[in-house]
């Protein structure tokens, strides 16, 4: 497929920041818009237990191929009216290493209704934003993204080699696999997650061949770009290119553990990618992290590059996901120097750097992180591990520090961890009512170029639209 080359992508950031509204409005704009897809089964189910209350989810599954399916996933899962303010949502099926047909059908039908919704309306492309370390959904949700018409699938924080193949397969409704590393376990162990669309099949619904999307990894290196040019058989369009100073995870220093004096990860040299390297690829590349300027995007041209990714201006702007009432505090206290970002080499169980913005009542407070029971409730980032019967268990630095020890795991990998799943969750409008009555604290992750936000902001008018962000990063 001939790669679309807007010269903006929009950045998939968090849990439901970058929603289909954000996305389909940008694309509208003829950039790429992109919706993440992190934690999207869990985000649907919850705006069904809300009582979707503008009709919308209800509206795109209406277009649902596979009717069945939809009508057992509303009929689950959709509270009429809403449920109960302090009422917790309930659970659904965790993701695991056996295939749970809940868990897949909700994965195929909630991407597929944010691709929908994202794309309705105009005939420019949309893109979804997955995180490779989050395994365990990646094949149904990449059919239920590509079901919907998904033009392009970024992925960052690991090494997709296996997305090409994976992409070319479902595109012909192929079964298809994806490796899964499980701590402890043999290479002879099959420890593979298996997927086959045709398990999903109904009587009488034909779904012809889909289109299948363009790939673009997110990198931190040319060298690693290299390699999964190299192992992929020419099954990437072009990457981004993304610094250590993009909110969200970062990769970690290369060669080097040096910290600042306040605890944070000091990037060098190594660290930044040899963009001469990147024009000697022959693919298109965007750079990412602090882009969000006229004069970083003119340099990203002058580099070579397609253009840029940008994110914190996004998620601050008018259409983001984030809890409206949290987005202009932060604007405000951004606007007033209020706001420090963080890079925590600790708060994330994946063991990656991970940008936090330092903002009150957020997980961010040492005193709201003491107070959180430590608990996981959605399992996003839990480490498979072989247990002693030869099953697979599954552990994550981020529950009751006994728990995770019990299974296996190091005491110290505790540390400073922080439950990201469910504080991203609670910055989207998501956040779970706990068994003290109180609500999950939110986390925020933003670029260190949010102290910039100034620019999209007028005199007197500190709101800005994603439109006012297009509008002056190409002036």
């Amino acid at each position: 497929m001939k790669i679309n080359l807007q010269k903006i992508i929009q950045g998939g950031m968090g849990v439901a920041v970058s929603n289909w509204h954000l996305a389909r409005t940008v694309s509208s704009l003829g950039q790429l818009g992109v919706v993440s897809g992190t934690g999207l089964d869990q985000v649907f189910a919850r705006r069904l237990q809300d009582g979707d209350k503008d009709g919308i989810v209800r509206h795109a599954l209406s277009y649902f191929p596979l009717q069945k399916m939809a009508q057992r996933v509303l009929k689950e899962l959709f509270i009429p009216g809403g449920k109960d303010a302090k009422t917790p949502y309930k659970p659904v099926a965790r993701p695991t290493s056996k295939e749970k047909r809940g868990f897949h059908e909700l994965c195929i039908v909630s991407n597929f209704v944010e691709i929908f919704l994202a794309r309705e309306g105009h005939d420019h492309p949309v893109g979804i934003n997955y995180l490779e370390k989050i395994r365990f959904a990646h094949l149904p949700s990449l059919y239920g993204a590509m079901l919907a018409g998904a033009a392009v699938v970024i992925i960052g924080a690991g090494i997709p080699i296996d997305i090409p193949r994976v992409l070319d397969a479902l595109s012909q409704h192929a079964s298809t696999h994806y490796p899964l590393h499980v701590a402890g376990a043999p290479a002879s162990l099959d420890t593979r997650l298996m997927f086959d669309p045709a398990e999903y099949a109904e009587a009488g619904v034909v779904i012809p061949e889909l289109n299948r999307p363009d790939f673009i990894p997110i990198v931190s290196t040319h060298s690693l770009a290299t390699i999964l040019l190299r192992k992929t058989g020419g099954g990437i369009q072009g990457f981004i290119v993304e610094g250590a100073t993009a909110g969200g995870h970062n990769a970690p220093p290369r060669g080097h553990h040096a910290m600042t004096v306040d605890g944070q990860p000091i990037y060098g040299p190594r660290d930044c990618a040899d963009l001469s390297a990147m024009r000697a690829l022959g693919l298109p590349f965007w750079l990412a992290g602090e882009c969000g300027s006229p004069e970083a995007y003119r340099h990203a041209l002058s580099e070579g590059a397609a253009g840029v990714q940008v994110g914190t201006p996004f998620a601050l702007c008018t259409e983001s996901g984030m809890i409206q009432s949290e987005r202009r505090e932060i604007v405000k206290r951004v606007l007033n120097g209020e706001v420090r970002i963080f890079t925590d080499p600790l708060a994330s169980p994946t063991g990656f750097p991970f940008k936090v913005a330092q903002l009150p009542g957020t997980l961010s407070e040492p005193d709201v992180y003491e107070a959180r029971r430590r608990c996981c409730e959605l399992g996003y980032l839990l480490e498979p591990y072989l247990k002693a019967d030869g099953s697979i268990g599954y552990r994550c630095a981020a529950e009751p520090v006994e728990a995770y020890v019990a299974k296996g795991g190091i005491r110290e990998n505790t540390i400073g961890r922080k439950c990201i799943c469910s504080g991203l969750m609670a910055s989207a409008g998501f956040g779970q009512r706990l068994p003290s009555g109180a609500l999950e604290p939110p986390i925020i992750t933003l670029g260190d170029d949010c102290v910039n936000i100034g620019r999209f902001c007028t005199e007197g008018r500190s709101e800005f639209s994603a439109a006012d962000v297009i509008r002056i990063i190409l002036s």
